[in-house]
């Protein structure tokens, strides 16, 4: 479904602030895997989302969707593949519009454009629908502008957008980082709900050691812009946060260091 090639980007090249971001990066992700990314802060986590996304373009090697090269595929083009929700709760929606509008946008993301009313009745109830599936009573407030819900309202519902017509891909990049733990716990459980109901290919960035044990059938920790450890479904079974800290050692030489990326739980 995914697939990586040698990707390498390097920013400020020639300059001294040059920084290697992606090292020669190869990753395949298959049909309905789960793949959480760990690693310190300048890592290359969000770098690497931003190549899948388009966002980026890489120096060299390739990108491909579902089969397809997408490198050269601008991000407004690879959008209609890819769902994404931001660590920012403000960043995956429209604040001045309302929710059905929102949804509305959203649903019609990888469909031809069309003179036809935005919301029809039929289209309406598949909206709430899908709200009811929230449990966060957004059902009942389709007219309320989303720049009034809450921070964990509005990532839910940048959830619910994001996996609306089933991509490609759904990439998470740090998307409960910003919440209160009540609420990261909610988004959490709700990504895992959508997730496995779609059986969405999913890459995910966390700086949460234990949610990136507790979601996801894989697991890749990357250090200076390069992926230094891949887990597979069944070691991951058994991994702990423990574990994860000294295979760092072991391929590093050095122990990690205390910064939010590796150590919180």
């Amino acid at each position: 479904m995914l697939k990586l090639n040698n990707i390498n980007k390097i920013f400020n090249e020639s300059t001294a602030d040059e920084k290697i971001a992606l090292d020669r990066i190869n990753l395949t992700l298959n049909v309905g895997d789960f793949v959480t990314v760990i690693g310190s802060n300048g890592a290359g986590k969000s770098t690497m989302l931003n190549m899948v996304s388009g966002a980026l373009t890489p120096d060299f090697g390739q990108i491909y969707i579902n089969g397809e090269e997408v490198t050269k595929l601008p991000e407004f083009k690879r959008s209609k593949l890819i769902g994404r929700v931001f660590q920012d709760p403000m960043s995956g929606t429209a604040p001045t519009m309302t929710i059905e509008e929102n949804l509305a946008i959203a649903y019609s993301r990888n469909k031809k454009r069309s003179l036809k009313i935005g919301v029809d009745k039929q289209r309406k109830e598949l909206f709430l629908h899908s709200l009811e599936s929230l449990h966060l009573n957004l059902e009942n407030r389709l007219n309320a502008k989303v720049g009034l819900l809450s921070g964990g309202e509005r990532q839910a519902l940048s959830l619910l957008m994001a996996t609306f017509t089933k991509p490609s891909i759904l990439l998470l990049d740090e998307h409960t980082a910003a919440l209160d733990p009540s609420r990261a716990e909610l988004i959490t459980n709700l990504t895992e709900k959508l997730v496995k109901k779609d059986n969405l290919t999913t890459l995910m960035v966390t700086h949460n050691m234990q949610q990136a044990l507790d979601l996801g059938n894989r697991l890749i920790m990357m250090d200076k812009g390069q992926i230094i450890l891949e887990v597979g479904e069944e070691e991951k079974k058994h991994l702990t946060i423990e574990k994860l800290m000294q295979e760092f050692q072991r391929i590093r030489g050095q122990k990690l260091t205390s910064d939010r990326a590796l150590l919180s739980s």
